[in-house]
């Protein structure tokens, strides 16, 4: 819960084939009965080793060297199918470790989406660090043996942070279910008020783990994720923060993609073994279907979630996972039943929508161009990466997408987007500048980190409501021109 208000702190496309999986599969003779050298014999050892290393998964709660050991060991087991790197240091020194997951787990692949899990960002809210610890061991033991499983890896990069704050962590010496300072960095600062935020001025000073993690969503292309929290038991989804361009004056903080957010929260809900019943953890709150709008369950500055879809182009939902912060290790076993289908099933929504590549003259592409649904315009326009590609997730439906390149003619095209996430790929529409030189490439229009909400609220102070939406857009062309 929270320490003041006694809230929880939440805080082209690839075929099936792929490499050869490794872990507890591999847990067989080599047969042939033929004498080996003896150096081979050690190699083959060895090998199990590792591989029996990587699997090995108590239900118990590992500390950052354990935690460091099991990965390095799931990656040696795996070397095709996972990448380790660290992406960054806590204020203590600690990696900040990361597992990647896919047929081409070193590198984006043109088509292939990228997707994240992120925990353990409050210290002392420990459930979701070991949750994410037993998915990666999952889907190294599934992959080549589950069709379900090895498809969504052949055509999905999955990253998976099993804690942003290690230091947090470690300083928890005593579990409560509450409140304890482990919540916070070694600083003092709680890492889920310190992003940059899009209706207020932060004035806390970002950390070296919010700096690493920004810089982070800055070189990759996420399109989806989510935030593993504790001390409660929900789905919340953007905006955590508002204003009345938003309808903060109703209670409640939409975004332009509010339909999509609503859906992915129920995803998980829905497929979480007791969330959906929106009981929550006492008798004085509950939440339909499982599911809240940030906004409406508490305002909350500084948020990553927020960070996330506004500058990082990325979905990102945050999901309470239990009603005590950090308990007992002999409940852990459990915690992954009840969430083990849903954490699976929310990963495949990162093929929702649609999906492409912007290109000039001879087929090059254009990066930095501005790639938007029409009626759903970004306070922040969303914009094509280094290889020209977009992802924009949308519900089945028509839709109308224009693609602009700044002095020259927007295009738009129409689309039906049928449900793809069965398929493991959302629809693909590619959009075609031949005019475009290849010499001229789209200029770089960063969004400056600044509460662009702010701008809309001013413009918007004498506008009646049904025209935000055209202020919104004035907005984003004055910030852009």
């Amino acid at each position: 819960m929270e320490a003041a208000s006694g809230r929880a702190g939440r805080g082209e496309a690839a075929g099936d084939g792929g490499p050869r999986p490794g872990g507890r599969q591999w847990r067989r003779g080599g047969g042939g009965g033929s004498m080996r050298a003896a150096a081979g014999d050690v190699v083959g050892i060895l090998i199990l080793c590792l591989v029996s290393a990587g699997a090995a998964l108590d239900f118990k709660y590992h500390h950052s060297e354990e935690l460091e050991q099991y990965l390095r060991g799931v990656h040696a087991a795996n070397p095709s199918l996972t990448h380790l790197h660290s992406i960054g240091r806590s204020v203590e020194g600690r990696d900040l470790w990361v597992l990647v997951l896919g047929r081409f787990p070193t590198h984006h692949m043109i088509g292939i989406p990228e997707f994240k899990y992120v925990a353990n960002m409050h210290g002392d809210e420990t459930v979701g660090r070991e949750l994410l610890l037993h998915l990666i061991d999952f889907l190294v033991t599934s992959y080549g043996r589950d069709p379900v499983i090895t498809r969504l890896l052949n055509n999905t990069r999955v990253h998976i942070m099993p804690t942003m704050n290690p230091d947090g962590f470690e300083a928890t010496k005593v579990p409560d279910c509450y409140y304890t300072r482990g919540r916070y960095n070694r600083n003092g600062e709680d890492l889920n008020r310190n992003f940059p935020d899009a209706f207020e001025n932060n004035s806390a000073s970002i950390q070296p783990e919010t700096r690493a993690v920004m810089d982070w969503i800055k070189n990759e292309t996420f399109v989806l994720s989510a935030n593993l929290h504790g001390g409660a038991l929900v789905a919340s989804y953007t905006f955590d923060n508002g204003n009345p361009v938003t309808g903060s004056l109703e209670g409640y903080s939409r975004s332009p993609d509010d339909d999509v957010f609503i859906h992915l929260a129920k995803t998980y809900s829905s497929n979480h073994a007791s969330m959906y019943k929106g009981t929550g953890c006492d008798n004085r709150q509950t939440f339909p279907g499982g599911i809240t709008n940030g906004y409406s369950w508490y305002q909350l500055e500084g948020g990553m979630q927020d960070y996330n879809y506004v500058w990082g182009q990325c979905f990102e939902i945050t999901l309470e996972l239990s009603c005590c912060k950090y308990p007992p290790a002999d409940q852990l076993e459990k915690f992954w039943r009840d969430n083990k289908v849903a954490l699976i099933e929310y990963i495949k929504q990162v093929h929702l929508g649609v999906k492409g590549q912007v290109t000039g003259k001879n087929g090059n592409p254009i990066p930095n161009a501005i790639v938007e649904v029409k009626g759903r315009p970004h306070v922040c326009p969303y914009r094509t990466n280094e290889q020209g590609e977009y992802f924009l997730l949308l519900l089945p439906g028509t839709y109308v997408i224009n693609a602009t390149v700044p002095g020259f003619k927007s295009m738009l095209k129409t689309v039906e987007i049928p449900d793809n996430t069965g398929n493991f790929s959302a629809l693909r529409q590619d959009f075609s500048f031949p005019e475009v030189s290849d010499k001229i490439r789209s200029r770089v229009a960063s969004c400056p980190k600044t509460p662009l909400y702010q701008e809309l609220t001013r413009a918007s102070a004498a506008v009646k409501p049904t025209v935000h939406i055209l202020v919104l857009m004035t907005v984003i062309l004055v910030i852009f021109k």
